[in-house]
């Protein structure tokens, strides 16, 4: 059904795009026989804009991968650096949720591990919309912060680095088989707000797949059922995610990306200090305009490695 409404609304405007399109030609025409300026800058205003509105859509016709069209889980790890580097994923963590808020996304918090002083350790969320994988898939890697440290009293510069995964929920129509005896299953106590309940019973649930070092949590619920119903179905995702990068012959290892969080593996610059500058390292893509990308408007960024991508 998701899927049916959304090929209607991809019609829906591909046939207002073209009346659009219509209108304003006709519209520049009247212009020219009148010789009004006017309406000549109007015209062509509106061809720049529609234009980028059939770029983005032809982009989106371009998402026919395997999972593409599915939610997507969204894995977040600081690097060294301790409060720095927490704090910088947090920030990473509200970019991505208000991206995902912008797009009309439903976004679900699944686990998170606090900071010491400031910041988070790891967190997962669970991002429910058309394509929401589609869109992300690009954003896995090591993401770079420079900026005026505000936790330094000598307010030094300093830089920053976290991890992020993508990978996609996947749905009945994959099958994904895991042997029980392949996995280690943990129970803890929930290390976050929630109530009585939540902290005083071991709810969160951790599961180990062992033959490929997999580490999966989920303490977000109040029963450790539901935890670990929504840890295997992350475990699942991974499993099928590795499964993808093998074919597409991207990655050899899994966990190899997240092993090491520092110099020499980021996909994305952001500096604040000395100067203003967010840029993408794969595809040279890059914006004066920090403050707008921290506060999720980082569509610039996935449209352009997405394209990128579909290119190789």
């Amino acid at each position: 059904m998701a899927q049916r409404n959304h090929l209607e609304e991809s019609i829906q405007n591909f046939r207002s795009q073209e009346k659009e399109l219509k209108d304003t030609i006709a519209l520049l025409e009247l212009a020219e026989l009148e010789d009004d300026q006017s309406f000549l800058d109007e015209g062509k205003t509106i061809l720049e804009h529609l234009r980028a509105q059939v770029q983005k859509s032809a982009l989106e016709a371009l998402l026919c991968g395997e999972a593409d069209n599915n939610d997507t889980f969204l894995e977040l790890h600081a690097g060294a650096g301790g409060t720095e580097a927490q704090d910088w994923a947090e920030m990473l963590l509200r970019m991505y949720t208000r991206w995902a808020e912008k797009h009309n996304f439903k976004v679900e918090l699944l686990e998170q591990s606090d900071g010491e002083e400031a910041g988070i350790k790891s967190a997962v969320i669970k991002i429910c919309g058309f394509n929401a994988y589609g869109w992300l898939k690009t954003e896995s890697g090591v993401h770079r912060l420079v900026r005026i440290s505000p936790f330094d009293a000598n307010a030094r510069r300093h830089t920053s680095f976290a991890s992020v995964w993508v990978y996609p929920v996947i749905d009945d129509t994959i099958k994904i088989d895991i042997n029980p005896a392949d996995c280690k299953i943990d129970t803890y106590r929930s290390s976050g707000a929630g109530g009585q309940h939540v902290n005083k019973t071991e709810s969160a649930v951790r599961i180990t797949h062992l033959p490929t070092g997999i580490v999966v949590s989920c303490q977000t619920q109040r029963s450790q059922f539901q935890n670990k119903d929504t840890a295997w179905a992350m475990l699942r995702a991974r499993l099928y995610e590795m499964e993808l990068k093998k074919k597409e012959q991207q990655l050899s290892d899994i966990e190899s990306s997240k092993s090491d969080i520092g110099w020499g593996y980021q996909i994305r610059s952001y500096v604040m200090q000395p100067y203003q500058m967010v840029k993408d390292l794969r595809t040279q893509t890059e914006t004066s305009n920090v403050r707008s990308v921290l506060d999720g408007d980082i569509d610039l960024f996935l449209e352009s490695s997405l394209a990128s991508k579909l290119k190789d």
